[in-house]
């Protein structure tokens, strides 16, 4: 039996910044809905511009994505888009075949993946050593499953998240760095009720 050998990422190859690509997929955003995941995903979220139409799972690592497949099943007229990082991703990977079985057309999955987990000092995770998370995605039944390398792909991303029937999958590889934090409110409750009034309007109910 040969032994397969495991190639390690260094992060040479990855230039796309992070904050600029979420703040460019977020542009003239209209009505969608935001999920996003733990840690820098919220940073970059709140960095774009803060509002009640955007969700923050800080805590709930590995839980973005199926958030955000509740609100697509609940909410068929909206688009909704998860951003995560790979380590979250990775994480609830069991969250892929589920999107895939209930096959949401207004959902996407936008993954930041700088192979490094942020929130506990940038350890490789295990997309570094080659875990294919759109290959996983694409066997797991999405409609749309791309790797996105280069700033020329960006705004054709935006268009799909805005546009197109999915479930989508978008596994992007962005640089190992560390912008600095820009916080959105944190209080649960908060963001719960101002999210709800963002949908269904009129007074929270508390």
């Amino acid at each position: 039996m040969t032994e397969k050998s495991i190639e390690v990422s260094d992060g040479s190859a990855r230039s796309l910044q992070r904050r600029a690509l979420v703040a460019g997929v977020l542009r003239d955003r209209g009505q969608l809905l935001v999920v996003a995941g733990l840690g820098s995903p919220c940073w970059d979220v709140a960095a774009a511009g803060d509002e009640a139409r955007n969700f923050y799972v800080w805590g709930a690592m590995g839980g973005a994505s199926m958030v955000a497949l509740g609100l697509a099943l609940a909410r068929r007229e909206d688009r909704v888009l998860a951003i995560v990082g790979d380590g979250e991703m990775l994480m609830g990977l069991g969250s892929l075949p589920t999107i895939g079985a209930k096959r949401p057309s207004n959902l996407a999955i936008l993954v930041l993946d700088n192979e490094r987990y942020g929130e506990t000092g940038m350890q490789r995770t295990h997309t570094a050593y080659g875990v294919d998370l759109a290959g996983i995605a694409s066997a797991c039944g999405f409609t749309h499953v791309q790797r996105i390398t280069t700033s020329a792909q960006i705004e054709p991303m935006r268009t799909a998240v805005l546009r197109e029937n999915g479930p989508l999958f978008f596994q992007v590889k962005v640089a190992a760095e560390s912008p600095p934090p820009v916080l959105s409110p944190r209080d649960g409750a908060y963001l719960k009720h101002r999210f709800r009034e963002a949908l269904l309007g009129g007074p929270a109910v508390h």
